[in-house]
């Protein structure tokens, strides 16, 4: 499961950086409170061709990273955040250290989460893929707000989702 560990995380750098996606993950994150790394692995899923998830098997994945993202992930943010607002000399690198070290343990949550995914199934077609994509990031977020994600994903549907994977 490296390999998809590896694949996942390339798929989100490059899907995080689509136009408005980051803004629409911090909303996603800090005002309907669901965890950006989950509604990654919903579009990536899709996108890379392993198809759609069933409300069990998305609640398992939630459950399985829900340790590490409470104990470690939240709270390094927590700290990071308080350093960013800190008025202290010298606090920008304390800053960029905090930062490289949450990004780092979100890679071990989405390595979690990849050891969760079935195998990509090649023949599927983009519109196919997109369609998944599109339901699995509805089915975890709901109602909340998220057409830069569908707009991000259809554009990268377009591409033939070239960084999603297979």
């Amino acid at each position: 499961m490296a390999d998809a560990a590896a694949e996942f995380w390339r798929f989100s750098l490059a899907f995080y950086a689509s136009q408005g996606v980051a803004q629409a993950c911090i909303e996603l994150q800090d005002e309907h409170g669901k965890d950006v790394n989950v509604a990654l692995y919903c579009c990536w899923l899709g996108a890379s061709g392993r198809g759609r998830l069933s409300r069990e098997a998305l609640d398992s994945a939630d459950r399985t990273v829900a340790p590490w993202r409470e104990k470690v992930v939240e709270r390094l943010r927590e700290a990071r955040r308080a350093i960013k607002v800190a008025v202290i000399p010298g606090s920008e690198s304390v800053y960029t250290k905090a930062k490289a070290v949450e990004l780092e343990a979100e890679r071990v949550l989405q390595s979690i989460l990849a050891t969760q995914a079935a195998a990509a199934k090649a023949e599927r077609l983009t519109a196919e893929r997109l369609g998944d994509a599109l339901a699995n990031l509805a089915l975890y977020i709901g109602d909340a707000p998220a057409a830069p994600l569908r707009a991000a994903l259809r554009r990268m549907a377009e591409d033939n989702f070239s960084s999603a994977g297979p």
